[in-house]
């Protein structure tokens, strides 16, 4: 499942309206450049093909006074809002996808209200648990692997070090959503400052 779509969906959505150069600008804000393929010929493609499948929907302005070709904006339309939040759930709970479609999804959490974060984060855990249990139904890892499986049995250490350490995270969060950090949706205005152009001076 692709993270850029997610992206890209969340921040049009967030923004109401935006052109490519606002969307790029965020993307690399939020340092997606970096941990996703969001690059900024890769966001440009995006916003094209989301338009040609209805999630979003483009408008044409006036060009600059400069001159130059119309700017295009987008906005999000109702089938991107469903596609958007399929997209947000199911990056929270899947545990079998790249990281960067989880980095993603996080920073689109407080979309969801509060209740429902913690049930698909406790989703999570409960799937990491079930996955960490698969990998050692025949292999104890306080017993070490199999003399026989050489330096493979690293790769069982490094699957339930990822399982523990990712479900780990997910109940740190789980507490702090129940201790009610964050402004969830539902709760009031959200914050905006995560946009380039909207940063407090």
């Amino acid at each position: 499942m692709s993270a850029i779509r997610l992206l890209v969906l969340g921040d049009v959505r967030l923004r109401g309206r935006a052109h490519g150069y606002q969307v790029r600008n965020d993307l690399e804000f939020w340092g997606a450049h970096e941990w996703s393929a969001a690059k900024p010929g890769s966001i440009y493609h995006a916003l094209k093909q989301l338009a040609k499948q209805d999630l979003l929907l483009a408008h044409d302005i006036a060009p600059s006074t400069a001159g130059g070709p119309p700017r295009t904006e987008y906005e999000i339309t109702a089938a991107g809002e469903a596609e958007f939040f399929r997209l947000l759930r199911h990056a929270l709970t899947a545990t079998g996808e790249k990281q960067e479609l989880l980095t993603s999804a996080v920073g689109f959490l407080v979309d969801l209200p509060r209740a429902e974060a913690v049930a698909l984060l406790e989703e999570r855990v409960a799937a990491l648990k079930s996955w960490r249990a698969e990998v050692t139904s025949n292999w104890t890892p306080d017993g070490g692997a199999p003399p026989e499986w050489g330096h493979i049995g690293e790769i069982m250490k490094l699957w339930v070090h990822t399982a523990e350490s990712d479900a780990a995270w997910a109940r740190e969060l789980i507490a702090r959503l129940e201790g009610g950090a964050f402004v969830m949706a539902g709760e009031g205005e959200r914050d905006l400052s995560v946009l380039t152009d909207r940063r407090p001076c």
